[in-house]
C-alpha cells in the first residue's frame, strides 16, 4: 500500500514538473487581424484584434484560431512530455 502512495507522489511530482515545464512555453496565432496567445497549459494570455476587422471576420476567425492554438499547444505538449521520458506506467 505504501508502494502505491510513493509512486502517486513520484507521479504528482512529475505532474506539478511537467505543468511548470509548459506554462514557460507559449505559442502565437495570428489570422486576419486576430491574434491570441496561449501558454502551454492552454491558458489564453492575449488576445489582440486590429481596429479595421469587421464583427463577422471576428467570431469566424477568433474560434479557428483557438482551435488552431490548441492543436499547436497539444504538439507542445506531446514534444516536452517526449524529452522528459513521458510518464512511467503510461506507456511511454
Amino acid at each position: 500500500m505504501f508502494n502505491k502512495l510513493k509512486q502517486y507522489k513520484d507521479l504528482r511530482s512529475q505532474a506539478k514538473t511537467m505543468q511548470d515545464a509548459l506554462s514557460e512555453e507559449s505559442v502565437t496565432i495570428e489570422k486576419k487581424g486576430v491574434k491570441i496567445i496561449m501558454d502551454g497549459n492552454m491558458k489564453v494570455k492575449s488576445i489582440k484584434i486590429e481596429n479595421n476587422v469587421d464583427r463577422k471576420t471576428i467570431e469566424e476567425t477568433t474560434a479557428e484560431c483557438f482551435n488552431d492554438a490548441i492543436k499547436k499547444i497539444q504538439k507542445v505538449m506531446a514534444q516536452k512530455m517526449q524529452e522528459m521520458g513521458g510518464f512511467p506506467g503510461m506507456g511511454s
